[in-house]
């Protein structure tokens, strides 16, 4: 069974520091939720995403350049993230792409398939090393998850039929992003980055080929 497995049982090798992670990147799902809830216009949150990603960007300076050390970054930080861009300012930069390209039937689900799949995604298969593909049960998983959250958008956009093909793609691409992270000249290719386009990528394609909703934002 694919989560016979007690979530006690899952939990329990699953670090400290690991849980923190997932737990932080959960929380980004609070992102596209202001879209959501109508909380901001869909231009307002392309201005936040803005926002979030130049204070990154800007931590993210201060970390790797001027050699700012916080012990907040013992915990959100990988190993082969000590020299690299970290997962966390990945994480804003790539949704705010898709935020600012996409239209939002297709980027929010696109958003959320990260922030939510992704993080169950990563306690089911911590195990795994950069480079590793994750066990068949993990991807069905990612792939359930991502499922779930692209219907609620992309069916009422674009229709049943349509909908539920380019939701079905888009789950496939995110997962296929989270299921494998690929070292290319000793940099890993993290999913924080590649799980949005991905998705958005795959679900336009359909929408593109049927016409059933617009693509673009």
């Amino acid at each position: 069974m694919l989560l016979s497995q007690p979530l006690s049982g899952v939990l329990s090798g699953v670090s400290q520091s690991e849980l923190r992670r997932r737990l932080v990147h959960a929380s980004g799902t609070g992102l596209p939720l202001l879209y959501v809830l109508e909380f901001v216009t869909w231009t307002q949150l392309g201005s936040v995403m803005l926002l979030a990603s130049a204070i990154a960007a800007a931590l993210e300076f201060f970390r790797l350049v001027v050699g700012l050390e916080w012990s907040i970054y013992d915990n959100l930080t990988r190993s082969y993230e000590q020299s690299n861009v970290a997962g966390y300012a990945l994480f804003v930069f790539s949704i705010t792409a898709v935020v600012l390209v996409f239209a939002p039937h297709v980027a929010v689900p696109a958003a959320l398939m990260l922030t939510i799949g992704d993080p169950i995604s990563g306690v089911l298969g911590t195990t795994r090393e950069a480079g590793e593909p994750k066990r068949l049960r993990t991807l069905v998983a990612m792939f359930v998850v991502c499922l779930a959250v692209s219907l609620p958008f992309l069916v009422p956009a674009a229709g049943v039929a349509a909908g539920l093909a380019a939701s079905v793609a888009a789950a496939l691409g995110a997962t296929l992003a989270d299921g494998f992270k690929p070292v290319l000249a000793g940099y890993v290719v993290d999913d924080n980055l590649s799980i949005p386009p991905a998705a958005s990528v795959a679900a336009g394609v359909v929408l593109a080929v049927t016409g059933a909703a617009p693509v673009f934002g």
